[in-house]
């Protein structure tokens, strides 16, 4: 039997000795410890494990929260405004280096799970696992509620180009509302499991929802019609769990819990290629604004990216834990992910080299967000806090 903590060639020598008793006759001299003068196991200086664990790479720390936090949006028109929200049912807007401002969204009464800004930043809308959607202007003031999924709430979306918000629900529902009027437009209805991930395309015509019946269903957003179900052989075996639409809004690509990831052509509903390379469900993707790449991140420890023109891996970046979630650097070579281990890392989708690591988090990172103006990223942690990193010199 192994002692734990020891390896065997040292046991094996101690078995080599005899066994040796002391008895009264062998004591040579007594000392009185006071207990007070024992040091600590704990109290070693300078210890590894210590320094590690106190390093704190982040510019600014965001405690308003009493629970897990779970999501993050940066503004993309403020470069200072960020949302937050989590397992306390509450969301929070504050502003990056005001520490003494803060706005607390009020009125869900379930965990905030999702998050978005609209594209003009003037509207932000919050997601909750109590099937509520609440939409905010940029000072924390309840302009509407929107509700009827019969679920939590999954994900939020905007138009790009409006103010109409789409989200996905629990009960296997998608609904759309007109924000600015607080008015209910389509339900889409479909598929047979949560609704886990969706979006409208880039041009604004087209939406595609991902579900946990492993399908990708594609919708008219005027009339609520679905054009394609993509299902089946040669296509994803198990649940969803990301998705990411082209530039062009040709092309949707999807990640899976059974390790793969499918590209599908939008107006055909076919799967046109797969990327298959991670042994582990894929946990998100995202596609580089400035190259023909997508990035996806698995819980077997791996950043892949990938080249779309060959639909082969340019680079696999390995980690010690998995990743649960990625941001491209608008605009750069950079991708970010953040990591069951509470570390924000920095990668250069070029070279495949990890080119800064952020300390801080001690617990897993659940999202991260870009700031406007690409110079801070923001990570949220089951550790009950947002962390934001200085990221500047990689754009």
């Amino acid at each position: 039997m192994s002692i734990p903590g020891r390896f065997p060639a040292e046991q094996e020598e101690d078995d080599d000795h005899e066994e040796v008793f002391l008895d009264d006759s062998d004591i040579i001299h007594e000392v009185d410890i006071d207990n007070e003068d024992l040091p600590d196991a704990d109290d070693e200086d300078g210890s590894e494990s210590e320094v590690a664990e106190d390093h704190d790479d982040s510019m600014h720390i965001f405690t308003g929260h009493t629970g897990e936090l779970y999501t993050v949006a940066c503004s993309p028109t403020d470069a200072k405004l960020v949302a937050t929200g989590g397992g306390d049912d509450k969301g929070f807007l504050w502003k990056i280096g005001e520490g003494d401002w803060a706005s607390e969204l009020q009125g869900h009464t379930d965990s905030v799970s999702s998050l978005a800004y609209s594209s003009d930043g003037q509207l932000l809308a919050s997601g909750g696992f109590d099937g509520v959607i609440k939409i905010w202007d940029t000072a924390g003031n309840l302009k509407c509620t929107l509700d009827g999924p019969g679920g939590g709430i999954e994900w939020v979306k905007w138009h790009p180009r409006g103010h109409l918000i789409l989200a996905g629900s629990e009960d296997s529902t998608v609904w759309m509302w007109n924000a600015d009027r607080g008015a209910y437009l389509n339900m889409f209805s479909g598929h047979a499991s949560n609704v886990t991930c969706g979006d409208f395309t880039p041009d604004g015509k087209t939406i595609c929802t991902g579900s946990d019946d492993a399908t990708l269903r594609v919708w008219n957003p005027k009339n609520g019609e679905n054009i394609h179900v993509v299902r089946g052989h040669p296509y994803h075996t198990d649940g969803l769990t990301c998705l990411a639409m082209s530039h062009d809004s040709t092309l949707a690509l999807t990640g899976s819990k059974d390790h793969s990831v499918h590209i599908v052509n939008i107006t055909t509903g076919k799967v046109v290629s797969s990327l298959v390379s991670h042994s582990d469900s894929v946990e998100c993707i995202g596609l580089s604004s400035s190259s023909p790449w997508a990035a996806t991140g698995g819980m077997d420890q791996k950043l892949i990216i990938w080249d779309l023109q060959h639909s082969s891996p340019r680079s696999i970046c390995d980690h010690e834990y998995g990743v649960t979630c990625l941001a491209w650097i608008d605009g750069s070579r950079f991708v970010a992910t953040g990591c069951v281990d509470g570390k924000v890392r920095l990668w250069d989708s070029l070279s495949g080299d990890c080119v800064q690591t952020f300390s801080g988090h001690a617990d897993a990172i659940q999202s991260l967000s870009v700031s406007a103006n690409r110079d801070f990223l923001v990570s949220v942690s089951l550790d009950r806090t947002a962390r934001v990193f200085e990221i500047a010199d990689y754009q």
